[in-house]
Parts: C-alpha cells; sequence; structure tokens
C-alpha cells in the first residue's frame, strides 16, 4: 500500500452534486478540470495545487464544532471560469473531525505532511484559525526549519484567553524545541493589539507589518510572501463589506488587496502550505464571503500560473545583476527578466526576496530595513 493510500482513512470525499445545480458544471468552469475524491482518490502526480477541507472549529470562541465552510467555498469557487490552462488543481475532500481538538490536529497535520512530501502546495479550506498550529506541525515533525506568514487584524498571542483561536501563536512561537527561523504578521489592526505585544515580537526580530502600511504599499508584502514556507490568512483581516462573515471589525484589506496576497502565495516557489481560516457561513450574507475566498483561490491559481515563468537563479543569463556597495558593505541585487522581481544577497552569500524599494535605498548608500533585518538574525 502507498504512502498516499494510507491518508484516505483520514478523508471524507466530496459530494459534488450537492455543490452544482442538476445540470452540472460546464466545460469552461473550474469544476469541470478539478480533479475531485468523489468516488474514487484523484491522481495528484501533476497537481500543482492540493485543496483539503478541514471542518474543524472547536478551537474558536463559542466551540463552533464542524463547520460547513469548506464545502461552502468549494460550492462558489467551483463555479468560477477556468482561465489558468496550465495550473492542475486536484480537491482530496475533507479531513475527519477527530474525537479530539488534538486529534483533529494530528488527522490534519498527517494528511498535509503527507501531500506536502510529493512536493504538492497544499490549500487548507477552513476551519478555525487555530489550525495554523496543525500546519506548523506539518514542518516541525520533519524538524524543518521555516518562515511563516500570517495575516490577521489580531496577533493571536492572547496570555490570558484559554481560546485555542485566540492564543495559538503563542504556545507555536514558544514550543521547544522550535522551528520558526522568521515570523511576519501582515495587516494587523493597531487598535487591536496590545502595545508590549508588539515590542515583544520586534525583541524576537519578527516583523509586523500595520494594515495601513500593507494597503499602501501591498507590493512590498510580495517578497515577504515570498520568503516564507507557511502562509496562514485569517478572513478577519478583510473589511466586513467586502466578507460579511467577518463580524471582528468593519475594517481591513478590501477584497483586491486579499487577492493580491493570496496571488503573491501562489508566485513563491518556497510557500508549500496555505490555510484559509475562520469563515463562519452562518453569518455570510449572499455568500459574498464565500465569493471573495473563492476569487482568493483563483488568485492564487494566478500566481502559480506566473511563478511558472520565473527562471532558477542560477540560471545567470535570465537576471540583470547589480553590484552596489552601501555603507561600506557589498552587495549583489538581481532582478529577473521575466518576472522582474528582485533579490538581495547577505553577507554568507544567500539570496533573499527583496523589493525594488530595497534596491533604490541600497543605491541612496543607505541600508535597506529588510536587508538589516535579516542579518540581525542571521
Amino acid at each position: 500500500m502507498s504512502s498516499i493510500e494510507t491518508i484516505i482513512d483520514f478523508l471524507e470525499p466530496v459530494n459534488t452534486h450537492e455543490l452544482s445545480d442538476d445540470e452540472g458544471y460546464r466545460d469552461t468552469q473550474l469544476g469541470k478540470h478539478i480533479g475531485v475524491y468523489e468516488d474514487h482518490f484523484p491522481d495528484i502526480t501533476d497537481a500543482d495545487i492540493v485543496l483539503v477541507g478541514c471542518a474543524e472549529a472547536r478551537g474558536a470562541a463559542g466551540g463552533l464544532g464542524s463547520s460547513p465552510a469548506p464545502n461552502a467555498v468549494r460550492k462558489v469557487f467551483y463555479a468560477l471560469y477556468h482561465w489558468h490552462k496550465d495550473v492542475n488543481l486536484v480537491d482530496v475532500g475533507n479531513v475527519k473531525a477527530g474525537a479530539s481538538l488534538a486529534d483533529s490536529y494530528a488527522a490534519m497535520r498527517t494528511v498535509v505532511s503527507e501531500l506536502v512530501s510529493h512536493g504538492k502546495k497544499v490549500v487548507i479550506l477552513g476551519g478555525s484559525h487555530d489550525l495554523t498550529r496543525a500546519q506548523y506541525d506539518v514542518y516541525a515533525a520533519d524538524e524543518k526549519i521555516i518562515e511563516m506568514a500570517c495575516v490577521d487584524a489580531r496577533i493571536d498571542m492572547d496570555f490570558d484567553s484559554v481560546i485555542p483561536e485566540e492564543k495559538f501563536l503563542l504556545d507555536l512561537l514558544t514550543s521547544e524545541p522550535n522551528y520558526v527561523r522568521h515570523y511576519n504578521h501582515i495587516a494587523f489592526q493597531s487598535y487591536m493589539v496590545h502595545p508590549h505585544m508588539l515590542e515583544t515580537i520586534d525583541r524576537l526580530r519578527f516583523d509586523c507589518f500595520r494594515v495601513g502600511r500593507v494597503k499602501e504599499q501591498i507590493d512590498e508584502m510580495e517578497p515577504v510572501i515570498r520568503n516564507a514556507n507557511l502562509f496562514s490568512f485569517d478572513i478577519s483581516a478583510i473589511q466586513y463589506s467586502h466578507a460579511p462573515a467577518n463580524h471582528l471589525t468593519p475594517n481591513g484589506l478590501n477584497g483586491e488587496e486579499a487577492c493580491t496576497l493570496m496571488q503573491y502565495a501562489g508566485m513563491s516557489p518556497n510557500v508549500s502550505t496555505i490555510g484559509i481560516y475562520g469563515y463562519i457561513p452562518n453569518r455570510d450574507a449572499y455568500e459574498l464571503t464565500a465569493k471573495q475566498i473563492s476569487h482568493m483561490l483563483w488568485y492564487l491559481m494566478d500566481g502559480v500560473y506566473k511563478g511558472k515563468q520565473e527562471a532558477a537563479l542560477d540560471n545567470t543569463d535570465e537576471f540583470n545583476e547589480f553590484k552596489l556597495v552601501f555603507a561600506e558593505i557589498e552587495s549583489t541585487f538581481l532582478q529577473s527578466k521575466r518576472t522582474g522581481r528582485w533579490w538581495m544577497q547577505l553577507p554568507e552569500g544567500k539570496y533573499i526576496a527583496c523589493s525594488h524599494r530595497d534596491y533604490v535605498i541600497a543605491s541612496s548608500n543607505d541600508i535597506p530595513e529588510r536587508w538589516l533585518r535579516a542579518v540581525e538574525r542571521l
């Protein structure tokens, strides 16, 4: 028995008849082009993206139990038009709920670990945001040092809370042994975060980006996400008007900005797991949040398509090379001729993702903050 077959026991198939009308999907819709675990487990050999649902929500405030979120998103996602013929997507169904929250974490980790081991970019449709812990455990089980990027209106490190969704980051970032080399928090809203928490995160040399900064310079988030291995998105980061299931705050990212961040995750060659959490269908209006998430998935596919156009860094003919000296430091910047993306070299020779703005700063004989923070973490 192959290892892929061993995860079938942890999965429930998708009933596509419940997702579409009696006529099914047209040839131009995504539902006709996704390999779905329905009667038989699909072949994932050529898959660029593997979808897996995890309806576990007992870690949320109020202990919501099992959420119908994954299928609610599938219903509208499958109906979208299929544009990316070179991007293969497979849906392996939903992780079965365990007897306890810990059992569900373990089942999700087992399924996602197996899919990642086959070199797949795995998208988890949650479920509450504490499932990010099980997403992290995929890497911890292999003792793999990673970078994380999390999009959320809050920073879930509430010392006083007993609700997993509100404190899972505290457990994740302080567990021993720890495999998080760097953590990035994107689009937090200041009035929802204790100032001392930001000071603590800064002392750890982790990076936090206020929602205003993200909206003003969203392209600066592309290298942040490109460097990450784990990407976690809580829909509370999206404005209520664009995601009515978000009852936490009226403010945040708009729908297009959320899609852009997801596109960046698709373009990244490093991001191997992506979680979309916090969607509660019974709080949704006119399926607008489900539609928002489905559009994010569409842009993820678009990002994977664009990422396929990128050359490997060692293919020197495909990059413009700029050697600079800033603040008496010698470094090299690379710009892709295909996509226009940038990389910069650290003192030990490694290249990390950066932006054109970092190059401009270095050209002005200043040290880019992204370079300085990376060196401090070495």
